[in-house]
């Protein structure tokens, strides 16, 4: 350590270079990671606030709940401890008296029993207490300027509705969701409806500990658990893997790219290390001078990467989807020192090939 330290001190801009490369992979990696984790979450959060065990859907929608369609009154043939209606619709909507296309606000609609347990909390206002009133998700009003009070209007039609309260972390497939009555999901669907018809919803969602012995006595009906069901949200999991792939990639180029570094400056250094080996100091001090070398330049650039992440969180705008997941972070710093370590062992190979008499010349 005494020997690696000294010479970056010496030869400060040398490894400042150094540094500056792991300090900007290191901050593409951190920020990438934000980005998928935060899209990732945009796709699922209002799922996740239901606690359920998982989500009956009709058998031919192919677990999209988009094409699932079942009347309401299903929901007395399912044996569970806690089931709770649902209706699902995606819509345009955009605030009273505002035009143009920046008016616009592509929005979730969730039809739901405001006695049952997928009722979110409310932050803000109060629950809807009627038809046509809406408890939206946060971002309406951090994003689009949205208040209690404030009506909203359906693109292609008359229908409005009412924003009475606020509550977070409710968004589905990146869109905000606005719940309300099952009535009131029915006419943004559907249109006017009937009285007299039976009233159709998207979906039941389950709550049940014992989920090892659910069954469903309707062929028609399919039951997928939570997890299952959101990896089958369309583009959740062609995302998820791809910014893997691309986070995975990142974390072995900044491995070869300060490994190839560190083999380059031990082969222009050949000659000092023969000198020093024909000095009495062993193959094995160099080498362990090597590998602390490299940590001390991963773990600086890395640490100088995290710190520009975090402080690009705190000014970023509400409309990006980052999020800051500290796990992730963490491994993510962790993997990205023991990489670069380990391609700093390709230095140590060359070290020990080392002959001091061919060194000295």
């Amino acid at each position: 350590m005494f020997l690696a330290w000294n010479e970056i001190k010496h030869a400060k801009l040398r490894f400042a270079l150094i540094i500056g490369v792991m300090t900007l992979v290191s901050y593409l990696v951190f920020f990438l990671v934000g980005l998928a984790y935060g899209l990732a979450m945009d796709n699922r959060t209002s799922v996740d606030k239901w606690d359920a065990s998982g989500i009956v859907l009709t058998d031919e929608s192919n677990a999209n709940i988009n094409m699932s369609m079942m009347p309401r009154s299903l929901a007395d043939d399912v044996d569970a401890d806690e089931v709770a209606v649902l209706g699902q619709t995606a819509s345009v909507v955009r605030k009273e008296g505002e035009t143009g296309e920046d008016a616009k606000i592509n929005v979730t609609f969730f039809g739901i029993e405001k006695e049952q347990f997928i009722m979110p909390e409310v932050i803000e206002g109060g629950a809807f207490e009627e038809d046509y009133q809406v408890v939206a998700d946060i971002s309406l009003q951090e994003e689009f300027g949205i208040g209690l009070g404030d009506t909203l209007k359906m693109a292609g039609s008359d229908l409005e509705v009412e924003v009475v309260g606020f509550t977070e972390n409710a968004k589905f497939n990146v869109a905000p969701v606005l719940y309300t009555t099952v009535n009131t999901y029915q006419d943004v669907r559907f249109g006017q409806v009937d009285d007299s018809e039976e009233g159709r919803i998207s979906a039941l969602v389950v709550r049940d500990d014992a989920l090892s012995e659910f069954d469903l006595e309707n062929d028609d009906l399919r039951f997928y658990s939570i997890k299952e069901y959101i990896e089958e949200i369309p583009g959740y999991m062609a995302q998820v893997l791809t910014f893997g792939l691309m986070i995975g990639f990142l974390i072995v180029i900044a491995a070869v790219v300060i490994g190839i570094f560190m083999y380059v400056l031990t082969v222009q250094k050949s000659s000092m290390f023969g000198v020093m080996k024909a000095q009495g100091i062993s193959t094995g001090y160099i080498a362990k001078s090597v590998v602390a070398q490299t940590f001390i330049l991963a773990a600086v650039g890395v640490s100088i990467g995290l710190l520009l992440t975090v402080g690009t969180s705190l000014v970023l705008p509400t409309a990006v989807p980052y999020s800051t997941n500290v796990l992730f972070l963490a491994a993510i710093t962790v993997l990205l020192v023991l990489f670069a370590v380990l391609g700093a062992f390709f230095s140590v190979r060359a070290i020990v090939k080392i002959d001091p008499l061919e060194a000295i010349g």
